[in-house]
């Protein structure tokens, strides 16, 4: 709808270029803009990824290596742990942050719309905005990263403490209920911690990309529908992440086959 008012000289756009005027002769320091605005170059939002990017991977590749290390047992015993695509999350951000000028440039030249006052001398390609749509990309790829980095921190050592261990001697039944209790309170304060991390990471990124937004429209770089229009790009590439990487980056497409194929007749030779 944003693109088909912009593109069709709607009520919305005239709403919005006038939103835009006021925005760009407001109270907020320039030199406050101008700043909030440079983070959305991808001289700035690029090196911030790939740091979070070579973070993650690192920290999934060394899960992978305690997983396999440690021979987890279970109904899985004797055929390993399910492979982890740990390289999958940082690859997929990436690859997202590379989608967005494949996307932005085409949209740009085929909607040609003018810019603000201020940037009268320039080609009409404004909308979406380049900017806007490089930071919401950058920055939601690395909270999504620190959040899945994190769950997948608490179900390794989730994984790490339910394992089975062959009891050698008899265990009281005061014991048992202690370590069950103990157990269950260290899950929940993980879960706990883990929440407030999902939270506070999702409120930083939102109010980073809100401050890129303003930035560009008070320095009069953009219009506001342009910014808009550049987060409802960067949300489908970023639930597009979320689509790939909830698919198969765990592993249990791989677990679920294997259990297929060791229970049907015949398949070990029975």
């Amino acid at each position: 709808m944003l693109t088909w008012q912009v593109a069709g000289h709607g009520p919305l756009r005239t709403l919005d270029e006038r939103l835009g005027r006021a925005l760009a002769t407001g109270s907020l320091p320039a030199g406050a803009a101008e700043f909030c605005a440079d983070l959305g170059n991808t001289a700035v939002a690029l090196p911030v990824l790939l740091v979070v990017m070579v973070w993650a991977g690192w920290l999934g590749w060394r899960r992978q290596r305690e997983r396999h290390g440690a021979g987890q047992g279970g109904e899985d015993a004797g055929q390993g742990p399910a492979p982890v695509r740990w390289w999958l999350p940082p690859l997929a951000a990436g690859l997202a942050l590379a989608a967005v000028p494949a996307l932005v440039v085409p949209l740009k030249l085929w909607i040609a719309r003018p810019g603000p006052p201020e940037m009268a001398g320039d080609a009409p390609a404004f909308y979406p905005s380049g900017h806007g749509a490089t930071a919401a990309v950058a920055y939601g790829a690395v909270g999504l990263l620190l959040i899945h980095s994190r769950r997948g921190m608490r179900a390794g050592d989730g994984a790490t403490a339910a394992r089975p261990h062959p009891p050698t001697v008899p265990v009281p039944a005061t014991a048992t209920a202690t370590a069950t209790a103990t157990a269950t309170a260290t899950a929940t304060a993980t879960a706990t911690a883990t929440t407030m991390v999902t939270v506070a990471v999702t409120v930083a990124v939102v109010l980073l990309n809100v401050g890129v937004g303003i930035g560009l429209v008070r320095r009069g770089y953009h219009w506001p529908l342009d910014v808009l229009g550049s987060w409802c790009l960067a949300g489908v590439l970023l639930a597009a992440w979320c689509a790939v990487c909830g698919r198969w980056s765990a592993g249990s497409g791989g677990r679920a086959v294997r259990r297929k194929t060791s229970g049907r007749p015949g398949a070990d030779g029975v």
